[in-house]
């Protein structure tokens, strides 16, 4: 960010030299980070092999993925967002499910149902369409909210409840799913109980004119998705998420993620700040995006990337605001921007 500090990888002195007793051994850490990055990097490129010139959308996906959240993709129609979704699910060798969220879909077809057994004289559970590691919820805001309302107990606590019984969801559990703006015809805006159950939102936007020629190539004579294998086990993936869990954070990070939030909260230009649950999410990202530069600990940096995919969808701007047409992405750019960074208490640190 231009005028702003940047910190090199000396800046958390104190993350590097107060490692508690909980920390892992650094050899440990460094083979940890190695074993992250390759799996990381198969899975990086088979779904860039389908998805064309968006390697921070791809990057975003596997940061939420590795940080155990749910990812909300929002855009315009046929600018990939299902694709990105069962890319992303095809390179994995986990159970996949996908929802086509519709007027008609109701809860039980997401979360299952009690069904009386003639021979067993007693009620069976058959499960629903959400018991899956990766679940593709298409369209999710043309479902009607209490359909959407279905998915809030499986996001937060990875179970579901039927008849008073409980049953847990496979791990690792991640929901992908898709929607159109709200302006447009047939959906349903997604309240602000179910928006803040995505960790990031993030838009993918049109192609640049070079893209969009190679996707002529790619997809023009067949289905990209047809060829693709899956190049990690869910095995892999929650080794890399308990490794994810060991990345440091200092306390000054800690700190600035803390009044970022806050500072959603006190902003004229919002009648809804963010939630406590949004700064976990942030900090729980941060960890994830240091862990896939190889690092075992956290800097400003990673906070202020994911800032606006982390919180900007979690905000609701005044009537004043919407009136002047700024959005909640620019408010967070701005509060990022007047933000003090910590103050590092190592030497090194660069302007840039």
């Amino acid at each position: 960010m231009p005028g702003s500090v940047r910190v090199t990888s000396t800046y958390d002195q104190a993350g590097q030299n107060s490692r508690g007793g909980d920390r892992q051994p650094e050899a440990y850490q460094r083979g940890g980070l190695q074993e992250l990055g390759a799996v990381v990097d198969r899975v990086r490129a088979s779904v860039e092999s389908v998805i064309e010139g968006k390697p921070e959308a791809v990057r975003i996906a596997l940061t939420v993925l590795l940080a155990e959240g749910h990812l909300l993709l929002e855009d315009v129609p046929g600018v990939g967002k299902t694709m990105l979704a069962k890319a992303l699910a095809k390179s994995l060798d986990c159970t996949v499910r996908r929802i086509q969220f519709t007027p008609d879909l109701l809860p039980s077809d997401v979360t299952g149902t009690n069904i009386f057994d003639q021979h067993q004289r007693d009620f069976e559970f058959r499960p629903g369409a959400i018991f899956a590691q990766i679940v593709v919820g298409d369209e999710i805001n043309r479902a009607s909210p209490k359909t959407q309302s279905a998915l809030l107990e499986s996001m937060e606590e990875r179970q579901v409840t039927i008849d008073g019984t409980s049953y847990e969801l496979p791990s690792p559990f991640m929901v992908v799913a898709t929607q159109n703006p709200v302006e447009m015809e047939g959906t349903y805006p997604l309240p602000e109980a179910q928006r803040d159950r995505f960790m990031a939102r993030i838009s993918i936007g049109y192609p640049s004119p070079d893209a969009e020629l190679a996707m002529l190539d790619v997809h023009g004579g067949a289905n990209p998705l047809d060829d693709l294998a899956p190049v990690a086990h869910a095995h892999d993936i929650l080794k890399l998420i308990e490794l994810v869990r060991t990345v440091h954070v200092a306390d000054p990070v800690r700190r600035y993620a803390v009044d970022l939030v806050g500072a959603t909260r006190t902003s004229p230009e919002l009648r809804l700040g963010a939630s406590p649950r949004a700064t976990l999410h942030l900090v729980r990202a941060a960890r994830a995006a240091a862990a896939l530069d190889g690092r075992d600990y956290v800097t400003p940096d990673d906070i202020q990337a994911l800032a606006v995919p982390v919180l900007a969808h979690r905000l609701m701007p005044t009537a004043e605001t919407q009136l002047s047409r700024r959005t909640s992405e620019q408010i967070v750019l701005d509060l990022v921007a007047r933000l003090p960074l910590p103050r590092p208490q190592g030497p090194a640190v660069r302007r840039g």
